[in-house]
């Protein structure tokens, strides 16, 4: 299930334009032919895609797009449309988009790579670490008042963080409930999608509030990927963008992947559009000069805060796909990445979380139903569309998607600067892997 409360496209949930032109150019093969497990891209099936992408477009609900495609060593990139909505620049294949909740899968890998190092374990209590989170009340029925609780069973460990298991998130089942209003009472869960608190006095805030769960007891979205930030930050001794980078943008050269876009490359990024979700009109929600990424953030958030382009997301993803390694590097361990890209969850967590996207499946406008959870992502535990059983990857409320298939060695990457308060995004989204897939022999 997309999950799309971490932006401008559902603020709801939390609390005419013309054809655009096209940019020229179509979808562009680098040089190679690897085929995975006899599987390839049918011409015919790859100009379906740019036709489905350009549709998207030329209906001006989209003003511009670039979507990336790899399987082995060929890639085929298509930029079309113009970086605002009245026209102008167009869009590039080195644009920068913000990635939204796509930030998940990139973030996990620090902490991956400290428990690689075994600087931590999975089974950890984080209290050591996060003293903020000691001796943790729990709530003794997620609709109570704050004062109604009783003491946590055990303590929160780092595995349940990196589960989305630790107690405290944000679904559709408690956003009527005191908990919920009490997060985004304390700026916990902002209407700007990511925290704008310093990270000790975040981590302060949250210390105040109850469980709603007990520790690694139920599947709750977000919170935890920004804790888990924090988490890495004190145990590497440094902070969570300066550990991110040295260990996996560098190595991987992901050299536009950061929390802000520097000013010698803003003219890279585009406005983020909220669409009126009545009307349809697009509205500037966020500029690119003086926005809110235009500077380095006060919280670097690992659940919603990255910027970064196709070619920087191909090579992490592929980097997942070939067991850790890049080039001849090895950036994470063969089982960390097994760890990560396999569901985590239960056979009742998994249940839990299936019922969830089938239940609340109106709220990402028909975006997903996975089944399962990896560390950071979602992971495809039955087919229902397109795509195939083990699939890895995640959405962000951004407009932007990106997702692995080890069965075909492919990864796909879709952004848009379209935030899903209105389906135009969702649609382009899901348009995109259907005929992906279809674009396979």
């Amino acid at each position: 299930m997309m999950e799309n409360t971490d932006s401008p496209s559902r603020r709801s949930v939390l609390g005419a334009l013309g054809a655009v032109p096209l940019a020229a150019g179509g979808l562009v093969a680098a040089a190679g032919s690897a085929e995975a497990r006899g599987t390839s891209f049918s011409k015919t099936g790859m100009r379906r895609v740019r036709d489905v992408l350009a549709r998207h477009v030329e209906s001006g609900r989209i003003p511009g797009l670039v979507a990336l495609v790899g399987q082995g060593d060929r890639t085929y990139v298509e930029a079309m449309g113009t970086m605002r909505a009245e026209g102008g620049a167009p869009m590039r294949r080195d644009t920068i988009f913000r990635m939204a909740s796509t930030t998940k899968p990139v973030a996990m890998a620090a902490a991956m790579v400290l428990l690689d190092e075994c600087l931590m374990r999975l089974d950890d209590p984080v209290q050591q670490w996060l003293p903020e989170l000691a001796d943790r009340q729990v709530l003794k029925r997620p609709d109570s008042q704050l004062n109604d609780t009783v003491p946590a069973q055990r303590p929160i460990t780092v595995r349940d963080l990196m589960t989305s298991t630790f107690g405290l998130g944000i679904d559709p089942t408690v956003l009527t409930f005191p908990i919920t209003a009490a997060i985004f009472e304390r700026g916990l869960y902002p209407q700007e999608g990511v925290p704008t608190l310093a990270p000790d006095e975040w981590m302060r805030r949250l210390g105040t509030l109850p469980l709603i769960y007990q520790p690694g007891e139920h599947w709750q979205y977000n919170i935890g990927n920004d804790v888990l930030g924090v988490l890495v930050a004190r145990v590497a001794g440094k902070p969570f963008e300066t550990f991110l980078r040295e260990r996996v943008f560098e190595p991987l050269g992901m050299k536009d992947t950061g929390f802000h876009v520097p000013a010698e490359k803003i003219d890279r990024l585009p406005p983020l559009y909220a669409p009126d979700p009545r009307t349809g009109k697009l509205v500037v929600w966020d500029e690119a000069v003086g926005g809110r990424v235009s500077k380095p953030p006060a919280f670097p958030s690992g659940g919603g805060g990255l910027v970064s382009t196709v070619d920087d997301y191909h090579a992490y993803f592929r980097m997942l796909l070939n067991g850790g390694m890049h080039g001849n590097r090895r950036v994470l361990s063969r089982p960390a990445v097994q760890m990560m890209t396999t569901n985590r969850m239960s056979p009742e967590e998994t249940t839990l979380r299936t019922a969830l996207a089938k239940k609340f499946v109106h709220m990402s406008f028909g975006q997903g139903q996975h089944g399962g959870w990896g560390f950071g992502m979602a992971v495809r535990t039955y087919q229902a569309d397109y795509a195939s059983i083990g699939q890895f990857g995640w959405d962000g409320g951004a407009g932007t998607t990106t997702y692995a298939d080890p069965d075909k060695q492919l990864v796909g990457i879709l952004l848009t600067q379209v935030g899903t308060t209105n389906p135009d995004s969702t649609r382009a989204i899901l348009d995109f892997w259907s005929t992906l897939y279809q674009s396979i022999d």
